[in-house]
């Protein structure tokens, strides 16, 4: 009688955790496009400095990683000392700052597709660098997620209202920053697995501390580092327009609780489990982008959306069978 229990609670643990992650993330997707589209005050100006997004979301998950520290830790933990981020800290600065800039060139639903095809570059890099041999099902997936991707990206827009909202339309420019933020996110998740295998007994607070400690002194340098840095223009614009700075807020918060969700679903079910929700969190927020900001996707859009989805969904199903089969020769 215990295990069905176990079980059944194990269950509903798992439905709280997606549940935060999509309600965080999903409504953090919905504010992030309203912050590059809308037309703020009665200037209709728009919030053109998108990175201090970063900076703003830094600063709010690091006093929130830190309140949950001394909430429910005690003493030392024996984990990874704080200077070790330093430089997955630079790669998580400069990788989150180009996917957000994106967002004046290209649309939410196509930047969010464009992030769903991270395997591509972990294939290519693993290939060209470490020589790893991937089997022919892997190659399947990826032709899958890079060829939706690819006419996602050539297609024009079922609405000219996705144009009409950009600042300055440019799907070149806007795609290659998100590939670029891909890239950088790449780096900073090896760096985060080696720290994590040096230091097996580092707590998913110490990594989330440690890294928004970094990126805050990074994005500062970076907003505020000189006179004419576009942090003094963001405050300027926070001054004339305050209710911006209220979306800025709920977005931070929704980045933090999005965050503390993603730890806690690592540390009691495992990667595998944590990429299988955010994944399937990216296509509902196409999907929510689509029916609430007017940006409807015509028939051979959702079509590359369908296929990029089926090559991820395919890899899961792989990387399920892979961790039951470890699992088997475990108990063997």
């Amino acid at each position: 009688m215990e295990a069905p229990v176990a079980g059944l609670r194990r269950a509903l643990v798992l439905a709280f955790f997606v549940a935060g992650i999509w309600s965080a993330y999903i409504y953090q997707g919905v504010l992030q496009e309203t912050l590059s589209t809308k037309r703020f005050g009665l200037d209709g100006k728009r919030f053109e400095h998108l990175a201090f997004l970063n900076l703003a979301q830094n600063v709010i998950c690091l006093v929130w990683s830190y309140i949950m520290i001394k909430l429910w830790s005690s003493g030392s933990s024996g984990g990874a000392p704080w200077w070790t981020y330093w430089s997955a800290g630079i790669t998580n600065t400069i990788g989150p700052a180009m996917g957000i800039e994106s967002l004046k060139y290209i649309s939410y639903p196509a930047q969010m597709l464009a992030k769903s095809s991270k395997m591509i570059l972990v294939m290519l890099m693993g290939t060209l660098v470490y020589g790893i041999q991937y089997s022919l099902p892997e190659y399947i997936c990826t032709f899958l997620v890079a060829g939706g991707v690819s006419m996602f990206a050539r297609m024009k827009t079922s609405s000219k209202t996705i144009i009409s909202k950009l600042a300055h339309p440019n799907a070149s420019l806007g795609f290659a920053l998100c590939f670029l933020n891909l890239a950088f996110d790449g780096f900073t998740n090896a760096t985060q697995d080696s720290i994590n295998t040096r230091y097996p007994k580092t707590r998913a607070w110490d990594v989330m501390l440690g890294m928004n400690l970094w990126s805050t002194a990074y994005n500062m340098i970076y907003m505020f580092g000189w006179p004419q840095a576009s942090g003094f223009e963001a405050v300027q614009f926070f001054k004339l327009h305050p209710e911006a700075a209220g979306d800025i807020l709920l977005y931070c918060l929704c980045g933090a609780i999005g965050q503390n969700f993603i730890f806690l679903t690592i540390s009691r079910f495992g990667s595998l489990v944590n990429t299988t929700i955010t994944t399937t969190r990216k296509f509902v927020s196409i999907v929510v982008s689509s029916l609430l900001s007017g940006n409807p996707l015509s028939t051979k859009q959702w079509g590359c959306v369908l296929m990029v989805f089926s090559g991820l969904s395919y890899q899961i199903c792989l990387k399920w069978k892979e961790s039951q089969e470890l699992q088997k020769k475990r108990k063997a």
